[in-house]
């Protein structure tokens, strides 16, 4: 399928230095031909329309840097979260700092800041020039709708990463400019990105399609404006709490709304409900055959590069980095990825939805992986997961048996996974790290399971637990695969009180979601990180002799430390040394220790 390929360019005041990468019209299998221009003009660039719309291209670039499983290096947000270990022991980086409560102003990433704002000075040129590109009037209008999401986007990046930032509007600063630009307010800053989605969405097409899929549409637009609003009610930035107490202005308004408004939950159930009701988007229900077995769709989904609920994602295409970072050494993996904690495991339910030490769930210690809620397997890898093996890099033989058990070799716990356990979670089933194939696919960034559980979240907390609230639930893991019951209420129990269903809400979202850039974000936005991410957190060892029946042992793995300052991240020191302006985050040290 013909698609755009993003391009790489650096722009400096007055001068475009650039390497384009024109699409002149690709085939799936053939996804570029490649023309090498340099030492372009801004004038140039945006005169042509191949380099103007690469341009744009290029601003796409980087809208899955948040997300990326090897972000830091080293695990990524997964790593940097309880949901699972920082890989590579030792390496300093910023998923070791959140793991061990050692990070710092002075040492943690500046990726976001610097991508974040980069990114929003290019989509600034680019609607600079929108009027007079040399474009139809359509394509114009259409092409400043996609560029206004990108910069909501970028926006929202640095918003949930480090709370109100400076707004900078249209303005595209210099390297000579003296910036001194002050952190807006969390309130202008969600505010200003909610503008933005609107307006993009006022000139998109629902969804992009043929050759356009993949580029924002308005059902992203809507959706991001969802999960803002889903952001801006939640407890770290809706009024007074544990954490800004004590925290005074000028900068307690740059962290969240000074006053708690219950009022957010309902605009973030309004806006998550248009999402549902577009009609555009729909879980995606079909299984798939792949060499002969057969996938099922909570798995096949993410094999799918196009498919009715991805309503935006990261587009690639003939590659195999999953399977790259997260497969074990014997499936090519090089050990990039995170490894899952078995705190992780235990959240999923049984099949039948219960929970695994709910009375009645039939869980067995002594065969912990058997009746388990289906979207573990297609999750986690375990020992004596069946999946895929190259042994001549062309022909892939299905379901081989995985072997973690102690001493079983280069995969076995200890020897690669800290945990007993290995990223199963968007992989296509019949490619390995070591085969030669790769596979288009979609980095899953807002899917449309995700507006089931951000209405069921909002509606919940503003609502209680309406009938709404438990239909969105039982969608989701009907998907899953969980038997619906006498009460046909997939394991969910009838009459919950809005706490009880707040508890399983959260679950859900953990299990559903897990690995997609959420848990990291959902634990600090509900204020339970002080519990989830400052415990010891746990593995699971696997004995086997002979014909003696495999012993399970869960054994200690790694005591996670956290600090109030990690509910946001620290700005980095390198950014606030540059301007008195620029306050940094609470209880971050201005030294940058």
């Amino acid at each position: 399928m013909k698609r755009y390929d993003h391009a790489k360019l650096l722009i400096k005041p007055g001068f475009v230095a650039i390497v384009l990468l024109l699409v002149t019209g690709c085939s799936k299998n053939k996804f570029l031909e490649e023309t090498t221009t340099t030492n372009l003009n801004e004038q140039t660039v945006f005169s042509d329309s191949a380099y103007a719309m690469n341009f744009l291209n290029n601003i796409y670039s980087n809208i899955g840097f948040s997300f990326s499983p090897v972000r830091f290096a080293n695990g990524g947000l997964d790593a940097a979260s309880s949901e699972a270990d920082v890989p590579k022991a030792g390496v300093a980086a910023t998923s070791t700092g959140f793991a061990t409560g050692s990070i710092t102003p002075a040492t943690v990433s500046d990726d976001a800041w610097k991508t974040g704002y980069a990114q929003i000075r290019a989509v600034n040129q680019y609607l600079k020039h929108a009027a007079t590109l040399p474009f139809a009037k359509n394509l114009i209008n259409r092409t400043t709708g996609e560029a206004r999401f990108l910069r909501a986007w970028y926006y929202f990046t640095l918003l949930k990463h480090y709370g109100g930032v400076p707004l900078v509007g249209d303005t595209i600063f210099t390297d000579k400019d003296n910036i001194t630009a002050s952190r807006n307010s969390f309130e202008e800053c969600v505010n200003y990105i909610i503008s933005e989605c609107d307006a993009a969405a006022s000139v998109l097409p629902v969804r992009q399609q043929g050759i356009d899929y993949g580029r924002a549409g308005a059902g992203a637009c809507l959706a991001l404006k969802a999960r803002v609003l889903l952001y801006a009610a939640s407890p770290l930035f809706n009024g007074d709490n544990a954490f800004n107490t004590g925290v005074s202005d000028p900068l307690r308004s740059v962290i969240g709304y000074k006053t708690a408004d219950p009022n957010r939950w309902k605009l973030a159930a309004d806006a998550a409900r248009t999402v549902l009701s577009l009609g555009t988007y729909e879980l995606y229900n079909s299984t798939t055959q792949v060499s002969g077995v057969t996938v099922q769709p909570f798995q096949s989904v993410f094999s799918q590069r196009a498919n009715n609920e991805y309503i935006f994602a990261r587009m690639n295409a003939g590659t195999k980095d999953f399977e790259t970072w997260w497969m074990p050494p014997s499936r090519g993996g090089d050990g990039s990825g995170a490894y899952p904690y078995q705190e992780l495991v235990d959240a999923f339910p049984m099949k039948n939805g219960k929970p695994i030490n709910s009375s009645g769930s039939g869980y067995n210690p002594n065969r912990p992986y058997d009746n388990r809620d289906p979207r573990l397997t297609y999750t986690i890898m375990h020992d004596s997961s069946l999946i895929v093996l190259y042994t001549d890099y062309i022909q892939p033989i299905m379901n081989v048996a995985l072997n973690l058990y102690e001493g079983a070799g280069a995969d076995a716990i200890f020897k690669r996974t800290t945990t007993g356990y290995y990223v199963n979670k968007m992989l296509k089933p019949d490619i390995a790290g070591n085969c030669i194939h790769g596979t288009d696919r979609g980095w899953p960034l807002i899917r449309f399971a995700e507006m089931y559980l951000d209405f069921a979240e909002a509606e919940n907390e503003f609502a209680g637990p309406t009938q709404e609230v438990y239909d969105a639930l039982i969608a989701l893991r009907k998907r899953a695969g969980i038997d619906a019951g006498d009460d046909n209420l997939y394991g969910l129990t009838a009459g919950m009180t809005k706490d009880e269903m707040r508890e399983v809400i959260h679950n859900e979202r953990r299990i559903e979601l897990a690995f997609e850039e959420h848990w990291f974000w959902d634990v600090r936005r509900w204020l339970i990180a002080g519990d989830t991410e400052n415990k010891q957190m746990h593995g699971m060892k696997v004995t086997r002799s002979g014909g003696v029946p495999a012993v399970f042992e869960i054994v200690n793995v790694r005591k996670r430390n956290f600090r109030n300052a990690m509910y946001l991240f620290p700005i980095p020191q390198s950014e606030v040394a540059k301007s008195t302006y620029l306050l940094q985050n609470p209880y971050w040290s201005t030294t940058g220790q």
